[in-house]
């Protein structure tokens, strides 16, 4: 009996389900991977039609590769899921609703070429007659970036360049491309990033290098690209040129010992984003000369816990950081002297919001191993003393990640607050979780640390702190708040 009540119950809830509009049973089918989506149609008569009928789509090559992800992905693999993907591609677009168009179609895959000549031919196909509006493409590596070899990287290079040359179609609604292990030292791929894909406006490079060519330029006046992302990719040195419509430019990781870029025509650039730990061979280089003829808004700073990869500078600052609103300095070595940021706050004073994050962990390599590949880690020798630019502060709010009552952090705190006379909030938050760190079965920092080197874990060490910040203060309008 209870089983019958059980599958009545469900029943009715399929019922209520079913009964719900298209719209909104399409919008929870968008929350679901493309597959899960597919097999709604079995379910009734009523759900048949609405797999085919979502406005955007993401179909993923690696959704379909066996759980838990094998190390390495082996070539059948590969060839497993691309034969599911190309299924899935085929069934979406060539019995696509007459009347439905697809807003958004991501579709991340490997370049393979017996699936590639079944799927070039059908998104050419429903980006003529109009059924899809824009592509947002990933091209995957099928080596992961360490177990790439100059070959792989010029193979995959020459794979991406035969593809949209057969299927140039494919460009007119191209707006967001991410690439993986290219090398751009023999073939013009300049021409087909920023001449060709004239809608494109996102474009993602991880592990791509220039091969022997010493940078890599980019002029592009023409070119509709307002995100440009790299990951770990080594250019040598990268020259914006002239990119017009850039508002977004991100960078982690790169190898070069001076400068990694330099700018020319960028007019829209807002948000500037650099993170790389300093190698043994890096030389430094100076951010004003970097950042020369830009009106950024705002700037991340990572240092990856090693040695700053700045040279110590002042009012040379002033000009470039001019428009500066918001200020992130990431990953900053926990023993340094936190004093020297005040240089930079000094030199921005429209800053409105201060974000520090403190780096402390265990999980990277060992002392030999990272002494050789960093060298040693040496305290930022800026000299606060050499220069004032005596216009009052703007800074509101400060975050501070990483926080412990150390006097580096402590001191760096009572300079900023006693500087800035606006300054409202003030969050202190503890480290953000790290997986590597437990999975090598790390003690918490509680265990293996110094109490002044551990985040005050209950109201009555965070009380004295607040003591200890605002104590000596005659006034103080700074609302201190503790955060996870």
């Amino acid at each position: 009996m209870e089983s019958n009540n059980g599958r009545i119950e469900k029943a009715e809830d399929q019922d209520r389900l079913s009964s719900l509009t298209d719209d909104v049973l399409l919008s929870i089918l968008g929350k679901v991977d493309i597959a899960t989506a597919a097999r709604t149609a079995v379910l009734s008569t009523r759900w048949k039609h609405l797999p085919w009928l979502l406005p955007e789509l993401t179909i993923d090559a690696k959704n379909f590769l066996p759980s838990p992800l094998p190390n390495p992905i082996e070539a059948e693999h590969i060839d497993t899921a691309m034969a599911s993907l190309t299924k899935a591609v085929r069934s979406f677009l060539a019995i696509r609703q007459c009347e439905a168009t697809i807003s958004s179609l991501q579709l991340k895959l490997y370049l393979v070429d017996n699936y590639s000549e079944i799927i070039g031919p059908l998104l050419s196909e429903v980006i003529v007659v109009g059924t899809v509006k824009d592509l947002d493409l990933a091209v995957l590596g099928k080596k992961e970036p360490e177990d790439c070899n100059d070959k792989d990287m010029l193979q995959q290079a020459c794979s991406v360049d035969g593809f949209f040359r057969t299927y140039p179609g494919l460009l007119h609604c191209l707006t967001r491309l991410s690439l993986y292990n290219i090398c751009f030292d023999e073939r013009d791929m300049n021409h087909f990033l920023f001449d060709c894909c004239k809608q494109l406006r996102y474009l993602y490079l991880s592990n791509c290098d220039t091969g022997e060519l010493p940078a890599w330029k980019i002029h592009a006046p023409d070119s509709n690209i307002s995100v440009l992302e790299l990951e770990t990719c080594y250019l040598g040195k990268l020259d914006v040129l002239h990119l017009p419509k850039l508002e977004r430019l991100h960078w982690d990781g790169w190898m070069c010992p001076n400068a990694p870029l330099s700018f020319g025509v960028v007019p829209a650039l807002k948000e500037l984003q650099l993170l790389s730990g300093a190698a043994v061979y890096f030389k430094g280089f100076n951010l004003s000369e970097v950042l020369r003829g830009t009106m950024i808004k705002n700037l991340t700073l990572n240092f990856q816990g090693e040695k700053l990869w700045m040279q110590p500078e002042g009012k040379q600052l002033c000009t470039v950081f001019n428009k500066l609103t918001k200020l992130c300095l990431h990953d900053i070595f926990v023993e340094f002297d936190l004093l020297w940021t005040i240089v930079l706050l000094e030199a921005a004073p429209s800053i409105e919001v201060f974000d520090l994050e403190i780096w402390e962990h265990p999980c990277t390599m060992g002392p030999e191993a990272r002494g050789k590949t960093y060298g040693e880690r040496t305290n930022p020798s800026w000299k606060l003393s050499e220069f004032t630019n005596g216009k009052e502060w703007l800074l509101k709010e400060v975050q501070i990640t990483g926080f412990s009552p150390m006097d580096q952090q402590m001191t760096f705190i009572r300079a900023v607050m006693e500087r800035a006379p606006n300054l409202r909030t003030l969050v202190l938050k503890d480290y953000s979780p790290c997986e590597d760190c437990e999975q090598m079965g790390v003690l918490p920092r509680s265990e293996r640390l110094p109490a002044e080197r551990v985040y005050p874990k209950d109201k009555e060490e965070q009380d004295m702190v607040v003591n200890q910040l605002i104590g000596h203060m005659a006034c103080c309008h700074v609302d201190i708040t503790f955060g996870v």
